[in-house]
């Protein structure tokens, strides 16, 4: 029997770690209001650690980056899987909504930087075929979250107070995360290369990374096409409940999206291989800004779920092509640097779109504005896209990893 390449182990290990780490953090609002109605904090109080750790994430999602760059992804990784436990053990026996916001909130930010761009920037590294395949299989993971943590969290919640379904779900995490944690490696050219990190890749350091073109761009367009869709994810439930629906129908929107999402992740990972990232990217981010539009024209249920599927299918298809396009026109040496600036960048845009969402319902009384602005922040990340040039690459390629 063949034995299954140690790439693809990474693979798994690396959905499995995105599965929990999102759900754990997307379970918030599945505790929104029992957590309200058993301490009397108020929602937007609670919701505002959510806030809270996608900002934290955002600003140390690079400087994680840089020290899986220096020591090695793995201990990073576990010690993101540890700091993730942490946000829900310290959560779930908060006094205060402040102390909730700080555990939970900026702890929880601090795992998901340790986690996602150490991870991915391993991931791409031990793959120069199927790149973009493989580091969509590894997103499908965060598309699966809301499929299985939200469920789990709902039903733990029903039969348990929040605090206990909070700790039960922190033990599942540390059951499942920590053991994939461990198998997160450095692909295995840069072992070989320590500690010169010469050879085939590209002579260029990392400020003259961070300064160039490419990574203006990507870092830039990453904005952009999350705060595309920051807003029409976090909001849609809610304006889909002022158009009449119910609130339980309207909670299934989001669960199309996250169905939809599964299969652009998938498509958009192979179009990616054969087409090329950049081409499928620009395609990807203009079909984005006219699926957010599209939710602007819908009052009736049926024409959410089929927006829905749509947008779903095109915005979590797209997301996972800025850090194969890293790959392509930056050393592996440097890897977590740039995908954890492009991280920065791009959690920086999710802050932006529930926010500004929130500002302009309360300003105008109606969501249509949300989704205009949304189509013209999409525009926008399309045009940025189209101005990307990959780097001239200087040297052959790595081997390919067994």
């Amino acid at each position: 029997m063949r034995t299954i390449p140690y790439r693809w182990i990474m693979v798994a290990a690396g959905a499995v770690i995105g599965c929990l780490a999102i759900g754990a953090i997307f379970s918030l609002p599945v505790f929104l209001r029992p957590m309200a109605d058993a301490t009397r904090w108020s929602t937007t109080g609670i919701s505002t650690a959510m806030t809270i750790g996608f900002i934290v994430s955002a600003l140390a999602s690079m400087i994680m980056g840089s020290l899986s760059d220096r020591i090695g992804p793995r201990p990073v990784v576990l010690a993101g899987s540890v700091a993730m436990v942490a946000a829900l053990l310290l959560g779930s026996v908060s006094p205060s909504l402040l102390a909730f916001q700080m555990s939970f909130g900026l702890v929880s930010g601090l795992a998901i930087a340790a986690l996602m761009a150490p991870m991915m920037s391993s991931i791409v590294g031990w793959f120069d075929t199927h790149r973009s395949l493989a580091v969509s299989l590894v997103s499908v993971g965060f598309g699966v979250a809301p499929m299985t943590m939200s469920p789990l969290a709902a039903w733990l919640v029903e039969g348990y107070d929040w605090r206990t379904a909070m700790q039960i779900i922190a033990i599942v995490v540390a059951v499942l995360m920590l053991p994939a944690a461990m198998l997160i490696r450095r692909p295995p050219q840069i072992e070989a290369s320590q500690p010169g990190m010469a050879g085939a890749e590209p002579e260029i350091t990392v400020a003259e990374a961070i300064r160039s073109p490419q990574f203006i761009v990507l870092c830039l367009t990453n904005f952009f096409c999350c705060a595309t869709h920051a807003g029409p994810i976090f909001h849609t439930v809610s304006y889909a409940v002022t158009c009449g629906i119910p609130l339980m129908a309207a909670v299934s929107i989001y669960s199309i999206e996250g169905l939809a999402g599964l299969g652009g992740r998938v498509a958009f990972g192979i179009l990616g291989d054969r087409l090329g990232a950049k081409r499928v990217l620009v395609a990807g981010l203009l079909a984005q800004a006219f699926g957010a539009l599209a939710y602007a024209f819908v009052r009736e249920l049926a024409g959410f779920y089929a927006v829905a599927a749509l947008f779903g299918f095109i915005y979590a298809g797209v997301m996972p092509l800025y850090a194969v396009l890293a790959r392509e026109n930056f050393p592996q040496r440097m890897m977590g640097t740039v995908i954890g600036g492009t991280g920065l960048a791009g959690g920086l845009g999710m802050a932006l779109g529930p926010l500004a969402g929130g500002l302009i319902y309360d300003a105008f009384a109606t969501y249509t504005w949300m989704y205009v602005g949304a189509w013209g922040m999409g525009i926008g990340a399309t045009l940025m896209a189209l101005t990307f040039r990959s780097r001239a690459s200087r040297g052959t390629a790595a081997p390919q990893p067994a």
